[in-house]
């Protein structure tokens, strides 16, 4: 190979235009990470769903606070840098985050765990993660379904803070706190310990079962390729349909607010005698299920 030589200008030209080469693509990086810390999310004011349930969560990305007099249960912990907004929505509707003694999750992605670490820190809360997803959550982040996604995670642009997994759950496990009880239903393909959580709520002398979903999208290799490109994922969501459909659920909830209507069921809330009557939705909750059975369907076309 022919070396031209360069004279002591062109050099320097040249290594100006790799620093700040080298330094554009880290200032990317940093602006890419501090906004996956927050995943574009926004405030949304909390609110009571029905008797001792509350939505305190960002605009989209959902957790829910549910009290009680021997202390309150937190389920899902947003991004990273979500965490804070969490917090102070469980104190602004009077409550404390230091009276939640135990965090739940739905699953260990990093839109849902990743504010975990944060609020076990500010809570001193012990957290529950089912057997199938307790490695993930407690290595950040990491898991071999992740595929060639995990390079996200092994550099650190799409690691949480590690918190403390200080309980495992199998299928069919409940959860108690005092009077509350939730009971965990692993409906796995999401993830492989994806848990749809459903306990009683009780409001105006009637009781309602919250059902709260976990397994909002298809895993990329199957959205792309279709079910037959990963059998066990495809099999685990048959399982899920099943289970789901055994469920009673009257308050439909998700992991993602958009899913389950929260901005039009809140805004409805507020023009009722019987504000938990606009969180009451079978039918939508049904809905969701037949949804999801036909994305399946239709994966890979």
């Amino acid at each position: 190979m022919l070396h031209l030589p360069r004279s002591r200008p062109v050099r320097i030209a040249l290594w100006v235009v790799g620093v700040v080469f080298a330094l554009g693509a880290v200032t990317l990086g940093v602006l890419w990470k501090r906004a996956s810390d927050r995943g574009g999310q926004q405030y949304a004011e909390p609110f009571r769903i029905a008797g001792d349930l509350y939505y305190v969560g960002a605009n989209d990305v959902a957790s829910f606070l549910l009290t009680g007099p021997e202390g309150h249960i937190l389920i899902d912990g947003g991004y990273p840098g979500t965490a804070s907004m969490i917090q102070a929505s469980v104190e602004e509707l009077g409550f404390r985050i230091e009276d939640v003694r135990i965090l739940l999750n739905t699953h260990y992605h990093l839109d849902h765990a990743g504010g975990l670490a944060a609020l076990q820190e500010a809570s001193g809360a012990e957290l529950w993660v089912s057997e199938a997803d307790a490695d993930a959550v407690a290595s950040g982040g990491d898991d071999p379904r992740l595929g060639p996604l995990r390079l996200l995670v092994w550099t650190g642009l799409a690691r949480y803070p590690r918190p403390r997994v200080d309980h495992r759950f199998r299928d069919g496990d409940t959860i108690r706190l005092g009077p509350l009880a939730l009971t965990a239903n692993v409906t796995p393909g999401h993830t492989a310990g994806c848990t749809t959580w459903t306990f009683p709520v009780r409001d105006r002398g009637r009781e309602l079962l919250a059902g709260l979903v976990c397994g909002m999208g298809l895993p990329p290799r199957v959205q792309m390729f279709g079910p037959d490109s990963d059998p066990e994922i495809a099999a685990e969501y048959q399982w899920s349909f099943s289970r789901w459909r055994s469920l009673p659920v009257d308050i439909f909830l998700a992991p993602h607010a958009r899913a389950f209507g929260r901005w039009r069921k809140f805004q409805a809330s507020r023009e009722l005698d019987d504000p938990a009557a606009a969180f009451i939705d079978p039918e939508g909750y049904r809905a969701w299920v037949d949804d999801m059975e036909s994305r399946l369907r239709q994966a890979g076309r």
